[in-house]
């Protein structure tokens, strides 16, 4: 009896969980059955690799072979695990020697004649490997600018399974083939989209710089051509730049997706997926393989529901629960997978089906119930979760062929967000949070933060009136903080409050 093993990783998720492969030759009828939870792609596996070997010269006992993926109760997906089982599957049979493999991780795909296929997940993959405290891992040609954006671990690429047995010590003619390339990331090359050219809108921008320094959510509404659009997309260029740690991140997200990932991108991610989208697309799903929604691949930067109304009811309440917790768990059989889902949410709507309900000039043909119906695809509770609620109005004809540009363009906007989030920051600096908008109401409502009652006044009020809900009182106070925090305050005055009030509900103090 010959024994084999080493590594390779099962992604739930973004969290890696380090699987030990065994292989194990026993003098039987020749059989390869592979056990430990492995699904549909994973079973396939036992093909792959039998021909893959054949291809690339290197024999496999006819023999009784059993791969065991522990731990067993782990559900195991895809066929990243390939090149783990046939180099364990070689060194049990004496092609490789097994001491040379014990403490390496392996990642690949397999082609019917032993080349090496990139995956999908490879960053996290090497992430949870390098985190496990292991020094080197082997991937595909194509995976390998991915997976050395890891620090701490060794990576060595390789082409065909013949590279990786002869790098491992085994005699074998290693010919000279073609990586397998991976796929190619095609995006439209767009101009820099400036704040400055938002024309006639000065509250919508102003509002756009508090909803970036707080980490505030939003929703404009407004007539068709009042620049909702316009304003949205130019918000994650006011964002502060994404630090390492969140690049990463970011960039775990794309690698699971299947994009493929060369360098960590610092600008924050921009997300608008369109209307007829459903709940598992927004939130992310799969029946075997979990794949993470718009609002995951938002993470760290911005999610932009054009024409909100449009969504399925449904779809806009499972939004509910990752707007408070910045995380969503997709609960399969057996397993549950969790992603960070820490984003903005800037929601635009027209008011009513044809848009020129209240529009000066325009004829509204809605009937009072669609107008009614339009309106209420967005749940109270929804609404509730929305810290700015802005109404955009049409820019009259003289100022919009003027010529004129905004004064604000986004690289003054984004030294103001920088400015104020540092103000945040410091505040918090000794608290699990950076943004206004991440701070827990009652850590506004209590303690040394608490407002004097003369400032908080029309706050109070409106609660009291019913106009508010607690939850819409404790984002009035973040909306107030982060003012401050714009115009250099140490603290709220009874402006920011009345600021913060119109923003949020409309309402005069």
């Amino acid at each position: 009896m010959s024994t084999a093993r080493t590594w390779a990783v099962a992604l739930t998720g973004v969290d890696g969980h380090m699987v030990e492969i065994e292989a194990d030759f026993s003098n039987q009828t020749p059989d390869f059955k592979i056990i430990g939870l492995p699904d549909k792609s994973l079973g396939e596996a036992v093909q792959r690799v039998h021909n893959a070997c054949a291809n690339a010269g290197l024999d496999v006992p006819r023999r009784r072979l059993t791969v065991n993926l522990s731990p067993a109760s782990l559900p195991k997906h895809g066929s990243g695990f390939d090149l783990g089982i046939a180099v364990a599957t070689l060194a049990a049979g004496g092609a490789l020697p097994s001491r040379a493999i014990r403490s390496t991780v392996h990642i690949g795909e397999l082609g019917l004649d032993g080349r090496l296929r990139p995956v999908a997940g490879v960053l996290p993959a090497v992430y949870a490997a390098a985190r496990a405290g292991f020094e080197r891992v082997v991937v595909p040609h194509a995976n390998g600018p991915e997976a050395r954006l890891v620090p701490g671990i060794e990576v060595r690429t390789a082409a065909s399974l013949a590279e990786v047995a002869a790098a491992h010590g085994a005699e074998v003619e290693v010919d000279d083939v073609e990586p397998v390339q991976g796929p190619q990331r095609t995006t439209a090359a767009e101009d820099a989209l400036d704040l400055g050219d938002v024309v006639g809108q000065d509250e919508a921008v102003e509002a756009l710089i508090v909803a970036a320094a707080g980490g505030h959510h939003l929703m404009l509404s407004g007539p068709p051509g009042a620049g909702k659009t316009m304003l949205a997309r130019r918000l994650p260029g006011i964002l502060p730049t994404l630090d390492e740690r969140q690049a990463l991140e970011v960039a775990a997200i794309r690698s699971l997706s299947g994009e493929p990932v060369t360098s960590l991108d610092p600008v924050p991610p921009f997300e608008a997926p369109h209307h007829s989208a459903s709940a598992a697309a927004l939130v992310g799903g799969g029946s075997r393989v979990v794949r993470p929604g718009a609002i995951v691949r938002a993470h760290r930067g911005v999610l932009f529901l054009d024409e909100t109304p449009e969504f399925q009811r449904v779809a806009l309440d499972a939004l509910r629960q990752p707007l408070e917790s910045g995380r969503i768990e997709v609960h399969r059989t057996g397993f549950t997978a969790s992603f960070p889902a820490r984003f903005q949410l800037v929601l635009a709507m027209n008011p009513c089906p044809c848009g020129n309900y209240g529009v000066r000039g325009a004829e509204c043909t809605c009937p009072p119930i669609a107008i009614r119906r339009y309106a209420g695809r967005l749940s109270g509770p929804l609404r509730d979760r929305i810290d700015i609620d802005l109404q955009v109005a049409r820019v009259a004809a003289s100022r919009a062929t003027s010529g004129e540009r905004s004064a604000v363009s986004s690289d003054i906007a984004r030294a103001r967000v920088n400015a104020a989030r540092e103000a945040a920051e410091e505040r918090w600096r000794h608290s699990p949070w950076q943004l206004n908008g991440e701070v827990p109401g009652a850590r506004l409502r209590q303690g040394a933060l608490r407002l004097p009652p003369a400032v908080r006044g029309p706050l109070d009020r409106a609660l009291e009136r019913g106009v508010l809900t607690l939850r819409a009182y404790d984002r009035v106070l973040r909306l107030a903080w982060t003012m401050a925090d714009l115009a250099g305050l140490t603290s709220p005055g009874a402006g920011e409050i009345g600021r913060a009030l119109f923003l949020k509900k409309g309402l005069l103090a």
